[in-house]
C-alpha cells in the first residue's frame, strides 16, 4: 500500500536524452545549448498534444508520462521525425540526436508530480539501448500498441537490465527514410576505431607492462577483496599504479597555495578517466605535502609503480607548471617537462591535458585513438576567466578539509561571482550547487529554500557538461533529500559509472545507498574505495561500522570501529588543529552497550561528551537523519542508553 501522499499507478514514461552531448557543447557551447533549448520545446509540444506531461528535465535528458502507451510511442515516432527534418538545417557537426526509450509499468506518483519505481528505471535502461535518432520499447509497450500505431517494429531481444532481477524484452522503431537512426555511419565507425585501438593498447600494454608489474598475474576483474567479478564497476583497476604527489607552490605567496593543490587534483581526476591506469587517490599522496621524500619509499607504501611530481610558479599574467615521471623501482626519471603560459584558464586546461597525455604515452607506448578520444570527452567546460576558475579551485579546497561554515561562505559567494561571469562555465554551477547543499543539510549560512537553489544551479552545470562526475553526485543527494529512491538510485549509479575508479566519490556513492538500505551495493563500493585508496580517511570505515553493527555482530563492529580514530590529523594541512570524530566515539559505545560492557560504554560515553557536550541535541541528528531505515536508528538508540546516554524520547523520535 502507497503511503500517504503517494498513489501508485500504471502509465507508460518516455526518457530521452542527446547523443554525443558533450561532443556538442565542446564544439559550440552556445549553439548546443540554444538548439537544446528549441528541441526540448519540440517534446514540450507532443508531449502535450498527446495527453502526456514533462516530469523532468536535467541536463540534456527529459523525462515524460503518458497515461496511454499508444499516445507515447506516437509522440515519440513524431518527435523523432520532426527533429530529423530541423537536424536537416543544420550542417552534420551540429546535428543533434535524441535516444528514446518507453517503458509501460507500475510507478509511484508523490503529490509533487515526481515518479519513481522499476517503470522510470527501465525506461532509463531502453534509452541507452536506441541508437541516436531511435526508438527502444519494451515488451509490455509492445503488446499494448501493436496494430493501433503506424510504424514498424523489429524485435530487439531479451536484455538484462541494471537493478532488474529479470531480463527485459525489447522492440525497436524502424523509422522512415531521412530521419532513420545513425546506425552504420555513427555510430559503428566510431565502435570499430575504438576497438581497434583498445586492442592495440590491450597487446602493447599486456607484452610490454603486464608480467613485470603484476608478476606475470592471469588477467581478471577481481574485487576488493580479491575475488573474481563481473561488475565492472566493482572490479579492480588491472592497469599500472600511479601517484600523484602534490605539487609544489614556489611562488613565494602563501596564498596560491590551493592553486597548486588544484592543478594536482584535475591532473589526478584526469588520469583517473583510463580504466588501464590505477591511479592512487588524492587522500593518500596528499599526506607527503609539504615533505621531502624519497620516491622509492613513497612508492612502496602507496603500492604505486610510477610517480608523478612537479611544481607551479605564478607570477603576474604568466604560470609555469613542472612535471616529472619516475620509475618506482629505480628511482629514476622516465619524462620531465616544463610548460609556460600566458595565465588563463583556457591555457591552464592545456597544460593539464598535455601531462596526462604524456604520462599515459610514457607508460602504455600507444599514444593513439583511445587516449586522444579519452583526452577530448574528459575535457570540461573551460573557463574563459581566471578568476572563475580560482573560484573552483577554492572549492576543491573547502572539500578537500577546510570544512568550516567560515570557509563555505567565502566559496559560496565566490563560485556565485564566478558563474555571473562565466554562465557558460559548468564547474562552477556544479560546485555552486554542492554549497547550497551544505546550506541546507549542515545548515552553513542558510537562506531560506536552498534545496530548489541547488536544483537550479545543479540543472545548469548539467545542462553543460552532463557526464559531470560531481554533478550527478550532488544530484543524488539531491533526490535523496526528497525521498525519490529511483532517481537517487539512477543518479548515483551514474556518478560512479563516469569514473569507477574515483575512491572518493565510489565511498561517497556507497555510504549514500547503504544510507537508504541498499545495504549490500552500499557496501562493496565502500570496499572498493577503500582498497583504492591505500590510505583511507576515517570516514570510510563509518558505514563498515553500521553494517556489522545492525547485523549484530557486535564484535566484528567493534573492530570495524577501531578504523575509526577518534581524534585524526587527518585534514591537514588545511586545518591547523586535529578533527574529532564523533562517530568514533558514538558507535564504539554503542557497540559496548549491546556487549553489555558497562565500564567501557561509560568510559567512551565520557569522553563523548566531553569532546562534544551538545551530543544529543546536535551530532545525533546528523548520524542518523540521512538514514532511512528506523530500525536501524532504533537500534543505534537503544545501543547509546544501554551505554548510559541520556537520550528522552522525544528527542530519540526527532531523530
Amino acid at each position: 500500500m502507497a503511503e500517504q501522499g503517494q498513489r501508485r499507478k500504471l502509465a507508460a514514461i518516455l526518457s530521452a536524452d542527446v547523443f554525443g552531448y558533450s561532443r556538442l557543447m565542446q564544439d559550440d557551447e552556445a549553439a548546443t545549448v540554444e538548439t537544446l533549448t528549441k528541441y526540448r520545446n519540440v517534446y514540450s509540444d507532443f508531449v502535450t498534444r498527446h495527453d502526456g506531461r514533462v516530469v523532468d528535465s536535467p541536463g540534456n535528458n527529459i523525462l515524460a508520462e503518458f497515461d496511454s502507451p499508444v499516445e507515447a510511442v506516437q509522440c515519440a515516432v513524431e518527435i523523432q521525425r520532426e527533429l530529423g527534418r530541423r537536424n536537416l538545417q543544420l550542417a552534420e557537426h551540429r546535428q543533434m540526436h535524441f535516444r528514446i526509450g518507453i517503458n509501460l509499468g507500475d510507478i509511484l506518483s508523490r503529490d509533487d508530480g515526481t515518479l519513481y519505481g522499476d517503470g522510470v528505471n527501465i525506461a532509463a535502461r531502453l534509452e541507452g539501448m536506441a541508437e541516436p535518432g531511435g526508438i527502444c520499447l519494451s515488451e509490455t509497450v509492445y503488446m499494448q500498441i501493436d496494430g493501433k500505431v503506424e510504424a514498424t517494429f523489429e524485435n530487439f531481444g531479451g536484455h538484462k537490465v541494471k537493478n532488474i532481477t529479470k531480463p527485459v524484452r525489447t522492440y525497436r522503431v524502424v523509422m522512415d527514410e531521412g530521419t532513420a537512426p545513425l546506425k552504420q555511419a555513427g555510430r559503428k565507425t566510431t565502435r570499430t576505431l575504438l576497438l581497434s585501438g583498445a586492442i592495440a593498447v590491450v597487446a602493447l600494454v599486456a607484452v610490454g607492462l603486464w608480467w613485470t608489474v603484476r608478476d606475470q598475474a592471469p588477467l581478471q576483474k577481481v574485487t576488493s577483496e580479491g575475488t573474481p567479478t563481473d561488475d565492472p564497476i566493482l572490479a579492480m583497476p588491472t592497469g599500472p599504479a600511479i601517484a600523484v604527489l602534490p605539487f609544489k607552490n614556489i611562488s613565494g605567496d602563501e596564498e596560491q597555495e590551493y592553486f597548486s593543490d588544484g592543478i594536482t587534483e584535475d591532473i589526478i581526476t584526469e588520469l583517473s578517466r583510463f580504466d588501464e591506469l590505477h591511479v592512487i587517490s588524492r587522500n593518500s599522496t596528499f599526506q607527503f605535502k609539504g615533505e621531502a621524500v624519497d620516491v622509492r619509499e613513497v612508492a612502496q607504501e602507496l603500492g604505486a609503480d610510477y610517480v608523478v611530481e612537479g611544481s607551479v610558479r605564478k607570477a603576474g599574467t604568466n604560470v609555469r607548471v613542472t612535471a616529472q615521471l619516475l620509475d618506482s623501482a629505480s628511482g629514476s626519471h622516465l619524462w620531465a617537462d616544463s610548460f609556460d603560459r600566458e595565465l588563463t584558464a583556457d591555457n591552464i586546461f592545456e597544460v593539464q591535458d598535455e601531462i596526462v597525455g604524456q604520462i599515459v604515452t610514457t607508460i602504455a607506448d600507444a599514444y593513439g585513438i583511445i587516449a586522444t578520444t579519452r583526452l577530448s570527452q574528459a575535457r570540461r567546460s573551460a573557463a574563459h576567466d581566471l578568476g572563475a576558475y580560482e573560484c573552483v579551485l577554492r572549492a576543491h579546497e573547502y572539500y578537500g578539509g577546510d570544512f568550516t561554515p567560515e570557509m563555505h561562505l567565502g566559496v559560496r559567494e565566490c563560485l556565485a561571482l564566478a558563474v555571473e561571469a562565466d554562465p557558460t562555465y559548468a564547474d562552477a554551477w556544479i560546485w555552486l550547487a554542492g554549497t547550497y547543499r551544505d546550506e541546507g543539510f549542515l545548515g552553513y549560512n542558510a537562506r531560506p529554500n536552498p534545496w530548489e537553489r541547488m536544483e537550479t544551479a545543479l540543472k545548469r552545470g548539467l545542462e553543460l557538461d552532463p557526464d559531470h562526475q560531481a554533478g550527478h553526485a550532488f544530484l543524488s543527494d539531491l533526490y535523496k533529500e526528497r525521498k525519490q529512491k529511483e532517481l537517487f538510485i539512477i543518479a548515483a549509479e551514474r556518478a560512479i559509472e563516469i569514473n569507477p575508479n574515483s575512491a572518493n566519490v565510489l565511498a561517497w556513492m556507497g555510504s549514500s545507498l547503504a544510507s537508504i538500505g541498499e545495504w549490500e551495493r552500499g557496501i562493496a563500493l565502500m570496499k572498493k574505495g577503500i582498497v583504492l585508496s591505500r590510505d583511507p580517511p576515517p570516514w570510510m570505515f563509518v558505514d563498515l561500522t553500521w553494517d556489522h553493527y545492525r547485523k549484530g555482530e557486535y564484535e566484528a563492529a567493534l573492530a570495524e570501529a577501531s578504523n575509526i580514530p577518534k581524534i585524526s590529523g587527518w585534514w591537514e594541512p588545511y586545518r591547523e588543529e586535529d578533527w574529532r570524530f564523533y562517530e568514533g566515539y558514538a558507535l564504539e559505545a554503542a557497540i559496548y552497550g549491546q556487549l553489555g560492557q558497562k565500564a567501557e560504554a561509560e568510559a567512551v560515553v565520557a569522553e563523548l561528551l566531553a569532546a562534544f557536550p551538545e551530543f544529543v541535541e546536535t551530532e545525533l541528528g546528523y548520524m542518523t537523519g540521512g538514514k532511512w531505515d528506523q530500525d536501524v536508528i532504533d537500534h543505534f538508540i537503544d545501543g547509546l542508553r544501554k551505554a548510559g546516554l541520556d537520550i528522552p524520547d522525544a528527542r530519540a523520535a526527532d531523530q
